[in-house]
């Protein structure tokens, strides 16, 4: 028998990558350009299970239209699952995720945030490209000495965390269920939320989003920070108060700020939208700020990265098609 899956938000180095190792499994892979909705969901009709990416909406509606339709399985590409209702999928349907595409691609980007912002390579690239040799204004400062500040230390962070002692950096870290094993090894300190903002030249979140971590950077955080913190977001673009953080960069408290993901992404992230006028304010603000530099939710985006992607995916589907227990499946 012929598995069809529908593969939603499928961009070229998707179908790439999938067909490529999908010759392993031989699996019907119908592909569709928007993310997972109800207005789509239609074409999950006859699948054995959709595979949607971080910016589908897969609430009750989608939820019970895909049980609706005879799929069996919600098989995540991405590590994230809160764009998921699992109350409503709850003993009706399973859900499945890659809990980990490439650690290290995310802890390097994170680096290159950190390292662009303060040297300001990018505004250096687009200088001298018109002829402009000048230094004024690109002053940065030694890392080496400086303290950063790691907001959970789960793998990525850990990565990151040797990267930055290699570099000379002091790290505080801050962790709800810490690792005093691993602090030991790694020559770190946990500490509170308040003294790692009052001590961290650089601030960097590496935690999940949950309802106590939502919005867990707004006004108050950042008024306990360092004056002229750079506050660095490779996790989730909720974790930070988008427009307090723009009142922070305003008023010179927040230095500067690299970011790879926005609380309001889906509707650009991922899209060539360059044509269009932008109609979201609030990221049309952040991207007139030379001090804050927005990439599009490609921290994990390696050849390693979507490899991994691909293979755990199909695995996951194809375990659950033989009835073997789902190690990446997402419990409440």
């Amino acid at each position: 028998m012929n598995v069809r899956i529908a593969f939603f938000d499928a961009k070229p180095y998707d179908q790439a990558s999938f067909n490529h190792y999908n010759a392993q499994y031989g699996f019907d892979i119908a592909y569709y350009e928007g993310h997972l909705n109800k207005h789509n969901v239609i074409f999950s009709k006859g699948a054995y299970a959709v595979c949607p990416f971080v910016n589908a909406v897969i609430d009750a509606d989608v939820i019970n239209q895909l049980v609706e339709n005879g799929v069996k399985l919600i098989a995540l590409r991405s590590a994230g699952f809160n764009n998921v209702d699992l109350k409503a999928a709850k003993d009706r349907i399973k859900v499945v995720r890659v809990p980990a595409y490439s650690p290290y691609a995310v802890a390097e980007h994170t680096l290159a945030l950190m390292l662009t912002l303060n040297r300001k390579t990018h505004r250096a690239y687009s200088r001298t490209r018109d002829g402009n040799f000048s230094l004024h204004g690109l002053m940065g400062f030694d890392m080496h000495g400086k303290t950063a500040g790691i907001i959970g230390t789960g793998k990525i962070a850990r990565i990151l965390i040797r990267t930055l002692k290699a570099m000379g950096m002091e790290v505080l870290a801050y962790d709800v269920y810490p690792d005093q094993q691993f602090a030991l090894e790694a020559r770190i300190e946990y500490t509170t939320l308040d003294e790692l903002y009052a001590q961290s030249d650089i601030v960097s979140l590496h935690c999940p989003l949950t309802k106590g971590t939502e919005y867990m950077i707004d006004a108050e955080a950042i008024s306990k920070m360092k004056p002229g913190v750079m506050i660095i977001n490779t996790g989730r673009g909720k974790l930070i108060n988008t427009n307090d953080l723009i009142e922070g960069l305003k008023n010179k408290q927040v230095g500067s700020a690299g970011l790879d993901v926005y609380e309001e992404e889906s509707e650009y992230f991922y899209e060539d939208r360059s044509d269009y006028i932008m109609d979201d304010d609030t990221l049309a603000r952040l991207l007139s700020f030379n001090n804050v530099i927005l990439t599009s939710h490609q921290a994990f985006f390696t050849k390693e990265a979507l490899a991994n992607i691909a293979q755990t995916t199909l695995q996951n589907i194809q375990d659950s098609l033989d009835g073997k227990p789902l190690i990446n499946e997402v419990i409440i």
